[in-house]
């Protein structure tokens, strides 16, 4: 048996070299199909001389295997993905956004004992959870369970609201707003970020952006409903009515989130591979040193115009809603240029000139219109630092199977700036320091912005016109 195995083998290979040498196309596929069915353990033979550089030959096989679908780049469902990210923007980040407002109800009627401080722990430990969930969340929306973190995110929110209608004490809130919000927001947020990448490439940044602006919209319309309403219909109603715009507004895309097919993710639930390589560390300095002081103003820009700029209760409370405007133009223009001119430099130069203005805060508070007028700054260039912080992830990472990692170990960076940042100021205003306040908060973003230079420096280094 051995004896005529080797005979059939020597005369296939004398076959074989008669067939490069002298014979026809023809013959040459014929002796590598033959061998192909003797040798199966052998790969086939087109596939070496491919390896080689010689043209591969195309056969009906080929062009029987359809092609792997590009990134749509537009289109109705890549835009209908963008609109659903609005929604949960809008839902996570908007309500955390708003929290101003609750927290001034609860420092002046609910909970009248308690500290700014105390209260401030609400609204972090709800942010904090959004921005840590996401370890867990990321992974699995890689595995393509988007639509399940989808519905448990809404049903989170939504029953969170409810609950905090209920609530009369301090334990009650945290629960309720920091605790189930807070998990409930982290579905939400990173299926909105996470989704847009898979459909855009070039107008990346844009969709993002457009997405992210939901935060603002939220930022806007719901202080201003809590307000009107809970003189009218008491603070219980005035939350529920939030809630069902909460449910009424999730529903598209608790309906219409589409994942498409991505490469299989790795096998790990946490992954950090992402910690050894020096742009992603540099940036996740970036995130956590820039939130400490972000959402300072959003937190007190309310009680600094009553009783630092005189303002009446009413003008005040505007501030917020004022801030947040100027944060739906900041969060979608640069995000626009971003696109030709890279996450990386529009986000160092947004981000410089957020903590520039923590600066200018001090100067602000002798009239309403120079506060108005930092108010719409502010908040257009700390728009810019949360909406690019996805784009920016995804330009530094290369395989796009572990983006939803990725982006969850980013955002755990910045839950703990935000964790411990906006308590700090509290202690801060606390002892009545307003100017130390101010300067806490813009000190932190330019060392936020500092990082961010050096995130660009390690990815593409000191080339001033290098897109980045």
């Amino acid at each position: 048996m051995a004896s005529h195995a080797t005979s059939r083998r020597t005369s296939l290979d004398s076959e074989k070299e008669t067939a490069l040498t002298s014979g026809p196309t023809s013959e040459h596929g014929d002796v590598e199909a033959q061998e192909d069915d003797i040798l199966p353990h052998r790969a086939p033979t087109h596939a070496a001389h491919d390896k080689e550089g010689a043209p591969l030959e195309i056969s009906p096989s080929h062009l029987s295997v359809p092609a792997q679908p590009g990134i749509p780049n537009g289109g109705f469902v890549a835009w209908l993905q963008v609109a659903c990210g609005f929604f949960m923007f809008f839902n996570s980040w908007g309500l955390i956004n708003a929290f101003g407002v609750w927290q001034n109800y609860y420092t002046s009627t609910l909970l009248p004992t308690a500290t700014n401080s105390n209260i401030s722990w609400i609204g972090s430990i709800e942010a904090f959870l959004l921005c840590c969930t996401t370890i867990i969340a990321g992974p699995l929306f890689d595995r393509g369970h988007a639509r399940a973190l989808v519905w448990a995110g809404a049903f989170l929110v939504v029953f969170g609201l409810m609950m905090t209608s209920l609530c009369t004490t301090y334990w009650q809130l945290m629960l309720a707003q920091g605790l189930c919000m807070g998990i409930g927001a982290g579905g939400l947020f990173i299926t909105s970020v996470a989704i847009i990448p898979s459909y855009f490439s070039t107008k990346r940044a844009f969709a993002i952006g457009i997405a992210a602006s939901g935060s603002s919209l939220g930022g806007v319309i719901y202080p201003i409903v809590f307000h009107r309403l809970q003189p009218q219909i008491g603070f219980g109603w005035a939350t529920r009515v939030i809630a069902f715009m909460a449910l009424a507004t999730l529903l598209l895309p608790c309906l219409c989130i589409r994942m498409r097919a991505l490469p299989p993710p790795r096998k790990k639930i946490i992954d950090f591979s992402g910690f050894r390589e020096l742009p992603f560390c540099l940036f996740c300095l970036a995130a956590f040193v820039g939130f400490i002081g972000l959402y300072i103003p959003f937190f007190y820009i309310t009680e600094f115009g009553s009783s630092q700029a005189g303002l009446t209760p009413t003008l005040a409370f505007y501030m917020l809603p004022v801030l947040s405007a100027g944060s739906i133009a900041g969060r979608i223009l640069p995000s626009f240029i971003a696109d030709y001119l890279g996450p990386l430099n529009v986000l160092s130069l947004c981000t410089a000139a957020a903590g520039l203005l923590g600066f200018c805060w001090i100067a602000v508070h002798h009239t309403l219109g120079g506060l108005i007028i930092w108010a719409l700054l502010y908040g257009a260039f700390s728009g810019a630092f949360v909406s690019l912080q996805p784009s920016t992830v995804v330009s530094i990472t290369d395989d796009m199977s572990i983006v939803g990692g990725r982006l969850g170990m980013n955002t755990f960076c910045a839950a703990l700036g935000i964790l411990v940042g906006n308590p700090i100021a509290g202690v801060i205003v606390g002892n009545g320091s307003w100017v130390g306040l101010q300067c806490f908060c813009g000190g932190t973003l330019l060392a936020g912005a500092v990082m961010i230079v050096l995130t660009r420096w390690s990815r593409v280094g000191w080339e001033v016109k290098m897109k980045a």
